[in-house]
Order: structure tokens, then C-alpha cells, then sequence
């Protein structure tokens, strides 16, 4: 290779010096081509620089781009869903969500067994709240269920954002940012489905409490009227005798 390159190096000069100068200018052959090679890598060197800044360019540019923020957020439109069916919930009559105080309510309304000091008026009383609630419930069921179907069109339009976004994302935390939002849209919707699933589980319960309810009040009603262990026995009345 080396040969190579000094035959053409000579060549070339010796053609392009005038005839007067071919006669007394000396030539190293040798530190010609050595020096032809040496600038050959320096350019290779500085070809290699400009693609490696090139390339820290552009990196620099997606960098810019990964971290460009999401100019869009769907959190207070989800929260706002989410919080009108909490609403209802909260709003809901009759038997109480708080554990505790349902406790109470629930022992003194729907009893195992009547105590013989309950009267009869108090027992007409429970069961007048008992079918309240029951239908309490069963409002507040179809009032969650109504709210979800309302939640249908904000939910759609909020998805149809959010995929758009998504597809139209310039870099990775545009990216990140909309699938984030879409699966805490998602976790909205699972929420929404277990309120809904709770309210109309109540709404049974509370049912299925009032019927058997009912079936000890006319229990206790039947014992009442038949006595203490002693069954009524009819017998013929004179009304002439004297």
C-alpha cells in the first residue's frame, strides 16, 4: 500500500513541475506518503467528530423531546365522577354506611327474637322504618346506577383525549404521562362498579332482612294472641240464664 502511494505521489509531481524545476528539486518519497497518511487519518478523525456531535445532537433532541410534559390532564374530570357518586352515596337514607351506628340500627330494627316488652305499637313502628329502608336503598341503587350511565359520555370523550394524546406523543413522558391517565380513568370505572355493586348488594341485604323481619313479627304476633303457652280454648256462652 505504502509503494502504491508513493509511485502516484512521484508521478503526480514529477508531471506538474516545470521541466527547469524537475532538474534540481529533490523529493522524499518516503515522508510524502507518510505525510499523505497522516492527513488522511486527521480527516478520518474529524469525519468521526462531526458524526459523534451529530449524534449527541440528536440525542440532545430526543432528550427534549422524552421530557416535553403532557400539556393535558384528565385527573380532575375523573376526580369529579368518581366524587358525584360518592355523593350519592353519602346522601343515601335509611339504614346508616357507618359501621358502627349500622350495627345498632340493624340489632334494634331487625331482631333475632322480640323481647315481651316490645308493644305491639313499636313493632308496626320498626316495621314501617324497616320497609324505608328498604326502599331507601333501592333509590339510592338506581341513583348510582343513573350516574354511571351519565359518566358513559364523559368517560367516552375523556378516552377518545387521552388515546389521542397518546398516539400524538412527542416523547417517552408524553407517553407515560397518557397511559397513566387512561389507567387511572380505568381504575375510575372499576370504583364506579364496585360503589354500584355495593349499593345494589345493599339494597337486597336490607330486603332479605325485611322479610325475615317480618316473619318473626308474625311470629310474635301469633304467640302473643295465642298466650303464654296456653292455647285458647272456646266455650259456649247463655246469655239467657239467669
Amino acid at each position: 500500500m505504502k509503494k502504491t502511494l508513493l509511485a502516484i505521489a512521484a508521478a503526480f509531481l514529477m508531471s506538474t513541475m516545470p521541466a527547469a524545476q524537475a532538474a534540481w528539486v529533490v523529493i522524499d518519497p518516503t515522508n510524502l506518503a507518510q505525510n499523505i497518511l497522516t492527513a488522511a487519518r486527521a480527516l478520518e478523525q474529524i469525519n468521526n467528530q462531526i458524526r459523534q456531535l451529530q449524534n449527541e445532537a440528536q440525542m440532545l433532541t430526543n432528550d427534549a423531546r422524552n421530557l416535553t410534559i403532557l400539556n393535558f390532564s384528565a385527573l380532575n374530570q375523573l376526580r369529579s365522577a368518581l366524587s358525584a357518586t360518592n355523593q350519592l352515596i353519602q346522601q343515601a337514607q335509611g339504614l346508616a354506611f357507618n359501621v358502627a351506628q349500622m350495627e345498632t340500627e340493624f340489632a334494634r330494627l331487625y331482631p333475632d327474637a322480640y323481647a315481651a316488652s316490645t308493644s305491639g305499637s313499636q313493632m308496626a313502628i320498626d316495621a314501617r322504618t324497616r320497609w324505608q329502608n328498604s326502599l331507601e336503598a333501592l333509590r339510592t341503587a338506581t341513583k348510582v346506577q343513573s350516574q354511571a350511565v351519565q359518566n358513559f359520555a364523559s368517560d367516552e370523550q375523556t378516552l377518545t383525549d387521552l388515546v389521542n394524546r397518546s398516539q400524538s406523543a412527542v416523547g417517552a413522558l408524553q407517553a407515560t404521562q397518557a397511559t397513566n391517565q387512561l389507567l387511572a380513568l380505568q381504575a375510575r370505572q372499576a370504583i364506579q362498579a364496585q360503589q354500584l355493586q355495593i349499593t345494589q348488594d345493599r339494597a337486597t341485604a336490607l330486603e332479605r332482612a325485611r322479610q325475615i323481619a317480618v316473619q318473626e313479627r308474625a311470629r310474635e304476633v301469633r304467640r302473643r294472641f295465642q298466650g303464654h303457652g296456653t292455647p285458647y280454648t272456646p266455650y259456649t256462652v247463655d246469655y239467657y240464664s239467669h
